[in-house]
């Protein structure tokens, strides 16, 4: 194959497929969505820092589904690499029309211990790395709205990619506990807001607010089941109805600026503590 044969089958891939870039897709809730559109005929590519093996599993389990899957592996509290996380996705496998920024870090802290440095740590992976690929993912797309003579650029064309930023519903129920993470999640919310306004019509910005998913740290199964069950329906959000959320805002393209609440109406029950501390954990 020439070189030119080359481009012009990617062309033709970028031009007929869909492809979603995740981070933190390794393992939990991002290997979840990462099947789930797969599943629905999207192209994914499985950003990880550490879980390097778990990503090249997940990647061989979506070829196995007749998708496309690459690993870009790297950490995003790293400004450079994140900045150019949405250009190795082009690279690697096609530009990416969906973003989801799913990767968390997630320490315990409160007002009366936390301190700069975990608080800068999870300001920069929860926070910045959503801004730079936001502004990545923009740039990719400017030619959505315009054609590269200036002219309007047909509808399809222009049809806005979409960045997907993974909240908590904790932000609609506050509470003292992870005191950092909160705030660097309230960041991202109101940071879903102001780049909706700034990056439209390219692109739009939209959130997911999960409750309660999966066990987490030392959290036991009796722990987990009891505050899963702690909502007005009787049960939390599961894997499936994150990944359902997801697939939906990827396709709603008269949908930004705003965040789906997906957690079984947890967010309706106030609680002075953080559930996990309600519950046994």
């Amino acid at each position: 194959m020439t070189r030119s044969d080359a481009t012009a089958a990617r062309a033709a891939f970028d031009a007929h497929s869909r492809t979603v870039l995740i981070t933190g897709a390794a393992r939990r809730l991002g290997r979840a969505i990462a099947l789930g559109f797969a599943g629905q005929g999207w192209h994914v590519a499985v950003h990880c820092h550490t879980s390097r093996a778990a990503a090249d599993a997940l990647v061989e389990q979506i070829v196995g589904l007749g998708q496309r899957a690459v690993v870009l592996q790297g950490e995003l509290g790293d400004e450079a690499y994140a900045a150019g996380l949405v250009d190795a996705c082009t690279r690697a496998l096609a530009r990416p029309d969906c973003v989801i920024n799913n990767a968390s870090l997630f320490e315990p802290d409160t007002a009366a211990d936390f301190g700069y440095a975990a608080f800068t740590r999870m300001m920069q992976a929860n926070v910045a790395a959503p801004l730079a690929l936001a502004r990545a993912l923009h740039a990719a797309h400017a030619d959505r709205v315009r054609g590269a003579d200036g002219t309007a650029a047909t509808e399809a064309a222009a049809r806005p990619a979409v960045m997907i930023n993974l909240l908590d519903q904790k932000l609609f129920n506050l509470n003292p506990d992870y005191l950092s993470y909160t705030l660097s999640k309230a960041a991202l919310q109101t940071a879903t807001v102001t780049l909706a306004q700034a990056l439209a019509p390219v692109l739009r910005v939209v959130g997911v607010a999960p409750g309660i998913t999966l066990r987490s740290g030392d959290q036991s199964d009796a722990s987990f089941a009891r505050a899963h069950a702690m909502t007005p329906l009787g049960r939390s959000s599961r894997p499936e109805d994150i990944v359902a959320a997801c697939l939906y805002l990827a396709g709603a393209d008269a949908v930004t600026g705003t965040t789906l609440l997906v957690d079984g109406g947890q967010h309706l029950l106030p609680t002075e503590r953080d559930i996990m501390f309600l519950t046994g954990a």
